[in-house]
């Protein structure tokens, strides 16, 4: 017991030193265990690589430039689609958070749609726009908007009425109230819901790269699958893991917690 004691001790004190140590730690016994059985021979190697198998094809693939490429493809996507989700989601969001006539005709619409899955709309989007950007931008954009929607109605709406009615007794505008009042007390919400949107329309990017996409991460897996390489598909759910995780851990959340302190959702 003393041991384990001693032991947590100083992996506190060291990942306090070094923050980052925090997010390698985890990883070490997955390695080592991944590591152990490839190399017991418990399954063949070609369908079930070792680590060494998957960092000699990260970088083969680098030095050709397949993976740079196809990286660059999936991030760009991503970010297109994140935008355009955002602009859209966020002034709609605020609009049915603030007007009880815009929240009666705009809700049921907005929860019948959220229940059709984005991979739903690929059949008519393939009919309507082809195997191409366009196709794959409005999957990304409608997986993202709802999440965006849902929290900044969620947002707008636990704002206390009391200050917006400060506000406007002090001579403020109804503008000024939304600006000053209203979007920076659902700040932490919309940040939550772009969170989730972006982790949904992560996901969703790679379904429609595997079943639409003529490059991206998603395409390189599936097409490793036709030549049979197990550990190019491999290398592109470990991308796909790292990619998320440095985005939600080092961007999306620190930005979440900024808000919620600023506006006293979160205490410490």
């Amino acid at each position: 017991m003393n041991i384990i004691l001693k032991g947590w001790s100083a992996y506190t004190r060291m990942t306090a030193r070094w923050p980052g140590l925090a997010a390698v730690i985890p990883f070490i016994p997955v390695v080592l265990l991944w590591t152990a059985i490839s190399e017991a021979g418990v399954f063949p190697r070609a369908f079930f690589p070792g680590p060494g198998d998957v960092v000699r094809s990260f970088f083969t693939l680098t030095y050709k430039g397949i993976l740079p490429d196809y990286l660059q493809d999936s991030l760009i996507r991503l970010i297109t689609g994140a935008a355009v989700g955002m602009a859209l989601g966020i002034p709609l969001g605020i609009l049915i958070g603030t007007s009880r006539w815009a929240h009666r005709a705009c809700w049921p619409v907005l929860l019948f749609f959220q229940a059709i899955g984005d991979i739903a709309w690929l059949p008519i989007l393939l009919i309507w726009f082809g195997f191409g950007l366009t196709t794959m931008t409005f999957v990304i954009v409608y997986t993202v908007l709802f999440p965006v929607v849902l929290n900044t109605v969620l947002g707008v709406e636990s704002v206390p009425r009391d200050l917006a009615r400060a506000a406007r007794s002090l001579g403020a505008s109804r503008a000024r109230v939304l600006w000053e009042v209203t979007l920076p007390g659902a700040l932490p919400n919309i940040i939550t819901g772009l969170r989730n949107g972006l982790g949904y329309g992560w996901r969703a990017l790679i379904a429609v790269e595997i079943i639409v996409g003529t490059s991206g991460i998603g395409f390189m897996m599936f097409d490793a699958r036709r030549a049979g390489s197990t550990v190019e598909i491999i290398l592109g759910m470990i991308i796909l893991g790292l990619l998320w995780y440095i985005v939600d851990a080092w961007i999306l959340a620190p930005i979440e917690r900024a808000t919620g302190k600023r506006w006293g959702l979160v205490t410490s």
